[in-house]
C-alpha cells in the first residue's frame, strides 16, 4: 500500500523546483482564479520557514503590507504556485524565523548573503 501512495505522489511532484532557503526574499507568482478569469499575483516577502518534504512540503512567506504583517503559506508543489523568484539571498542561522513577527523597522531585516 505504501508503494502505491509513493508512486502517485511522485507523479504529482514538480519537475523543476526553484531553489530557495529560509531568510531569502522571494517573489511568489501565484495563480488567482476570479470567476472565469485567471491571473498571476505576485507576493514578495521573506521566507520564514520550510517544512515537511516530498509532496507535502510547504513554505511560509512574510511581508509588511501598509504597516500590517502578512504571512502566507503555500504548498511547494501546488499548481497554484507558478514560480518562485529569489530577489536576494538572506544570511540566517535558524530554520524558522518566528522572531521577525515581533520586530519592526531595521531590526526586522535579514542580512544579505554575499558570495
Amino acid at each position: 500500500m505504501n508503494d502505491i501512495i509513493k508512486k502517485i505522489e511522485a507523479e504529482q511532484l514538480k519537475a523543476n523546483v526553484d531553489s530557495f532557503r529560509v531568510g531569502d526574499t522571494v517573489k511568489v507568482y501565484a495563480r488567482i482564479k476570479e470567476g472565469e478569469k485567471e491571473r498571476i499575483q505576485i507576493f514578495e516577502g521573506t521566507v520564514t520557514k520550510r517544512q515537511n518534504g516530498g509532496i507535502r512540503e510547504t513554505f511560509t512567506v512574510r511581508k509588511n503590507s501598509n504597516g500590517v504583517g502578512v504571512e502566507r503559506t503555500w504548498p511547494l508543489h501546488s499548481p497554484a504556485v507558478e514560480r518562485i523568484e529569489v530577489v536576494r539571498a538572506g544570511k540566517v542561522r535558524r530554520a524558522k524565523l518566528f522572531y521577525l513577527r515581533e520586530r519592526t523597522g531595521k531590526s526586522a531585516k535579514v542580512k544579505e548573503l554575499v558570495k
